[in-house]
Parts: C-alpha cells; sequence; structure tokens
C-alpha cells in the first residue's frame, strides 16, 4: 500500500502542472524487487545516496517513491517499461532536486505551518491505516520508530506545498479579459464542420461474389430493411443490427461517432440529407455492398460558444501559467545550489 504525507500541486513539466503530490515524501515500504521480466527495469531502493543539493543528500528511496509516482504501475509491472525508464528516472531525479531546493528555500524565507494544519496533516496520515499495528509497522520501518522524525516529513511537505501555493498557485489566476483575448486569438479552433451521427445494418457479399450470391444479398438486404422500418427507436434499430448486420459496427449497436461530411460516401450523404432524426433510409448500395442507415443527429456547420468552453480555456491558461512559473522557480533556485550527482 502507498501511503500519502500531505501534497503539494505543482510537479516537472513533463508530468503536470497542478493535482499531484509530492511523492518522494509518502512513505513506502520498500521491499528488494524481483528481477522484472518482459522489457521491465525493476525498481529496488536501498538508502544509497544520489544527489547532494546543497550539502543535503538524497537517496535512491526519495528516487524511487518519485519514480513510483510518475508510473504509479511499477509495482503492478514488476519495473518500468525499457524504453520510459531513462526519461522517468531523469524526470524523478529533478523533480526530487527540485523539491529539496524549495524546500530550502522555504526555510531560508521562515515560513511556518501554522500548528492546527501541521495536527490535521498528522490526522490525515493516520487515518489512512486500516489498523494501529499497521501505521506502526511502517514507523518502525522508515522512520526508525520515531514520532518525530515522522512529523519532521509532514512539515516539509506542507511547507514545500505553503510555497509552492505562494510562488505559484496564487499567481497562476487567469483574468475574464485574459480568457476572452485566449478564445479569440484562435477563431478556427471552435469552429466544427457539418456532421452526422447514425448506425447502419450492412449486407457484405463476399469479396468475389457469385451472381447467385449477390442476388441472396439484396434479398437479405431487403428482409434486413423491412425488419430496420418496423424498429422505433435507435436502440431497437441497434439490437437488430447486432443480431443480423455484418459490419464490424454491430458489435456497438450498429453505432457510428459523429462523421463530418467529408468522411461520408456520397451515397450514404445523399441519403442522409434527405433524412430527419429517426428515419431509416432505403437500402444503399456501394458496389456490392447493401447499407441501411438510421440517423440519429444532424450537427450543421457552426462554431463552439465561448461560454461552451471557458471552463476549459481557464484551466489550459492556468496550467500554461503554472508551467511557466515553475520552470522560471526551477532555474532560480538552480542558479547559485550546489547540486551534485553522486
Amino acid at each position: 500500500m502507498h501511503y500519502k504525507l500531505p501534497f503539494c500541486s505543482f510537479l516537472l513539466l513533463a508530468i503536470t502542472a497542478a493535482g499531484a503530490q509530492v511523492a518522494s515524501h509518502s512513505p513506502t515500504v520498500f521491499t528488494p524487487e524481483p528481477v522484472a521480466e518482459g522489457g521491465m527495469v525493476p525498481l529496488t531502493a536501498v538508502g544509497k545516496p544520489v544527489v547532494s543539493v546543497n550539502g543535503s543528500v538524497l537517496t535512491d528511496i526519495d528516487l524511487l517513491r518519485e519514480e513510483y509516482s510518475m508510473f504509479p504501475y511499477a509495482r503492478q509491472h514488476n519495473g518500468i517499461p525499457k524504453p520510459l525508464a531513462a526519461g522517468i528516472r531523469d524526470g524523478a531525479l529533478k523533480m526530487i532536486i527540485f523539491e529539496e531546493l524549495v524546500y530550502q528555500e522555504a526555510l531560508r524565507l521562515k515560513i511556518t505551518v501554522p500548528a492546527a494544519k501541521m495536527q490535521r496533516a498528522e490526522v490525515d496520515f493516520r487515518a489512512q491505516f486500516a489498523t494501529p499495528d499497521e501505521f506502526n509497522q511502517l514507523l518502525q520501518t522508515e522512520f526508525h520508530g520515531s514520532q518525530q522524525l515522522l512529523r519532521e516529513k509532514i512539515r516539509r511537505s506542507l511547507l514545500i506545498e505553503a510555497f509552492l501555493k505562494q510562488e505559484i498557485a496564487e499567481k497562476s489566476g487567469v483574468s475574464p479579459a485574459e480568457l476572452r483575448a485566449y478564445y479569440d486569438k484562435d477563431p478556427a479552433r471552435w469552429e466544427y464542420p457539418e456532421s452526422f451521427t447514425f448506425q447502419t445494418i450492412s449486407v457484405l457479399p463476399p469479396a468475389k461474389a457469385t451472381a447467385e450470391q449477390l442476388t441472396e444479398g439484396r434479398k437479405r438486404a431487403d428482409d434486413a430493411l423491412r425488419q430496420a422500418k418496423a424498429t422505433k427507436t435507435a436502440e431497437e434499430f441497434g439490437m437488430l443490427a447486432e443480431k443480423i448486420s455484418d459490419d464490424d459496427y454491430r458489435v456497438v449497436m450498429g453505432q457510428h461517432k459523429p462523421l463530418p461530411v467529408k468522411e461520408l460516401t456520397p451515397q450514404v450523404l445523399t441519403a442522409l440529407r434527405a433524412m430527419k432524426p429517426g428515419d431509416v433510409s432505403d437500402v444503399i448500395q456501394i458496389q456490392q455492398a447493401y447499407t441501411i442507415v438510421r440517423l440519429n443527429e444532424h450537427t450543421p456547420a457552426g462554431k463552439t460558444k465561448f461560454e461552451a468552453v471557458k471552463t476549459q480555456l481557464k484551466n489550459e491558461l492556468q496550467r500554461s501559467k503554472a508551467n511557466q512559473l515553475r520552470a522560471a522557480l526551477d532555474q532560480k533556485l538552480r542558479q547559485n545550489a550546489k547540486i551534485q550527482e553522486m
């Protein structure tokens, strides 16, 4: 089980700019991993130093926690896929260095954690454990039985969180004017083409069908049309498609995703343009194949309105600002830092 300490909100650009925990301070009981198979690189940690940040030594345990945060499936798959391993390790190393620099800067600025917040964080951390024995096991394994060491780790995470909130979260707000300008600068992005959403039932004779097979195919198509015309709803049509259609869409009740007109064959497009939602076409012949379509929705060409995408745009802009602020902060903190990989 992966236990979480209080979390901060901003990680490397390569991961995401918001909503991720400070995983390198999330206690996890480490056990030796068996050799990974199937192109996987196993993850192990023994407490070996990996980097010194202004004299503060971070170990492969810190690195491993961050790797697990970046690739949560590592436990399930017994490692990280080889093509991803180097990139994940590099990102994890940069992340733990960044966290340490942030922590040191928070100390330099004398940022404090209110006692009430510290108490809540301790209670929340303990609440993750099913039993006291489970908590005590982790306390012994990772914190040498020291409640004080655990509290220091929690305080460290809260200080990182507080500093990043001050330097990134609170500075990455988006004004209504910025939001509108962002929408207006790329009008083509919000335009959408005319499209149709429909279902199909198809009869597909063999590629090299004989005249007899073609005749039989037409009979099947006419019989399918009779049954399709008798359906009253999209569900009924879909159930019929599952039963008698030869095309692959039968497994999804004949349903096609919304298709722009440029992706439709002329025969199908002509039929759809003459239909209303809920109508079922006649048999449409395309070379040797026969298709019946049910129109579910016709969407004329148009433009997505600002109000419909305002929340999406706000999130995009905030992420972009946060990424820029985080990158600038990382560069600033590294300028005079003494960082030595081991």
